[in-house]
């Protein structure tokens, strides 16, 4: 193995493989009440075609935005008394919490620029 090589993986290994934090029925309101900055939920499903469209767009804003905005998932096949507990009734549904209260919500796929527009509203409220 080359010295290149080796220093490549070196970094990937240390790289986070995620910025999107995996939540469940069991860790939501954990999160939810530990968090100093904005929690933004993503109610989804591994089927949902709207779902896999926004998590490469998720994945991006979550990155760009570490520190100031946590973002998370939640399968709703998996969890579903969080996803009825938060009347979630289509997916994805995309929820922005602060200081553990409900501040906003986007139903289905929408850019990133969406994410900025709600985070920048959070930020001002």
């Amino acid at each position: 193995m080359s010295k290149s090589s080796t220093a490549a993986n070196a970094a990937a290994s240390t790289a986070p493989a995620h910025a999107i934090r995996i939540v469940s029925d069991d860790t939501l309101a954990e999160l939810l009440r530990g968090s100093e900055v904005p929690v933004f939920v993503d109610f989804y499903a591994d089927w949902c075609g709207p779902c896999r469209l926004m998590a490469p767009i998720l994945e991006a804003f979550a990155r760009e935005h570490q520190g100031e905005v946590v973002v998370a998932k939640l399968d709703t096949d998996a969890n579903p008394l969080s996803a009825m507990a938060y009347g979630i009734r289509g997916i994805p549904t995309l929820v922005a919490f602060r200081e553990g209260r409900e501040v906003d919500r986007q139903v289905g796929a929408g850019p990133k620029s969406y994410l900025e527009a709600m985070l920048a509203e959070i930020r001002e409220a």
